[in-house]
């Protein structure tokens, strides 16, 4: 069952210079990760790369959208400290981009979090306070700070700042690899696909941008199957970092314009895009990472040419990734 829900009638996309003025911010700050080739998912006509977004200082992604958005603030706002609803990613993103800036910094997580993930989050200097096991719960704490304290709320996904900055991702993709024909990017709440999916396509063009998201998250799918986001009951997935029940409002007027396909992938393949990556490439991926390589190791998107696949993330804990190879998490 899926809910509809209400989006604004106009979005702002981000441009070509709103990208490479978040590239300018983020020089020195973010690690400009590599083309990784890997002969395995490679063909004569089809090299494969992948890029390996675990090598941020925070082990995903979410360090470029974090430090822009709290490159933007005024000095007033940063005084003012910023607070970030978030279950692990975002938060440790945002609170090590706070310390960068020497500012104040609330993360709310669910009551369930797990000890790394909050210890993380308080090592980079956040406070942290726990509210609920929901995105609501978390969401209506971080409104609440917002209103007594005074703090910016920093989203994870769903604004041009944050969509700017993920999407610096994809002007490294095009700048290193300008061949490249196809670039598959997971999908979450949607900031680092629409950010990756405006990059590629406003620096080339014919470059075919696909979304990968988990068959049992398909918020991209349904959105795009009604013309507009919705909500869904549930979700479930391994892929636990993309198990947003909705794509956000800005990153689908994104999707809209700068996607060209959305393929969904089932928990099944993504043990072995695990496996692969690191036996192959030596490197750590956690499962809502390896997704994109799920999905050409399983059949779902088929490399155009010179492909490259997009790694969101690595934080896995040694015990976790341990039972998951072992088959202890593939149910």
């Amino acid at each position: 069952m899926t809910t509809t829900v209400t989006a604004p009638e106009s979005a702002t996309l981000v441009t070509l210079d709103d990208l490479e003025a978040a590239a300018r911010a983020l020089q020195g700050v973010t690690v400009r990760t590599p083309h990784v080739a890997v002969s395995a998912l490679s063909r004569p006509d089809a090299p494969v790369w992948v890029k390996p977004e675990m090598l941020q200082a925070t082990g995903a992604f979410k360090l470029r959208g974090a430090y822009y958005f709290l490159s933007r603030l005024s000095p007033e706002e940063r005084a003012r400290g910023v607070v970030a609803p978030s279950s692990g990613n975002h938060a440790q993103a945002v609170a090590m981009a706070a310390s960068l800036f020497g500012i104040p910094c609330t993360v709310v997580m669910p009551t369930t979090v797990t000890a790394p993930k909050r210890v993380g989050a308080e090592r980079l200097g956040a406070r942290v306070e726990l509210a609920g096991t929901t995105t609501h719960d978390r969401m209506a704490r971080a409104l609440e700070i917002v209103r007594t304290e005074g703090a910016t709320l920093v989203p994870p996904y769903d604004h041009p700042w944050i969509i700017a900055g993920q999407g610096t991702a994809g002007l490294e993709i095009a700048d290193d690899l300008p061949e490249v024909r196809t670039v598959l990017v997971p999908v979450g709440g949607g900031g680092l696909s629409a950010g990756v999916a405006a990059a590629i396509k406003l620096r080339l063009p014919t470059a075919r941008v696909v979304g990968v998201e988990p068959a049992g998250a398909p918020k991209l799918t349904r959105a795009r199957e009604a013309g507009q986001p919705v909500r869904l009951e549930r979700t479930r997935s391994l892929a636990d970092g993309l198990m947003a029940v909705e794509v956000g409002a800005v990153p689908f007027a994104h999707h809209q314009r700068f996607l060209d396909e959305i393929v969904t992938v089932g928990d099944e393949a993504l043990v072995p895009a695990v496996r692969l990556l690191l036996d192959r490439a030596k490197l750590v991926t956690e499962p809502s990472g390896a997704i994109t390589v799920a999905a050409l190791m399983s059949g779902r998107v088929r490399a155009d040419g010179p492909t490259v696949a997009v790694l969101s993330g690595g934080n896995i804990e040694w015990s976790g990734l341990r039972a998951l190879l072992e088959g202890e998490g593939s149910e």
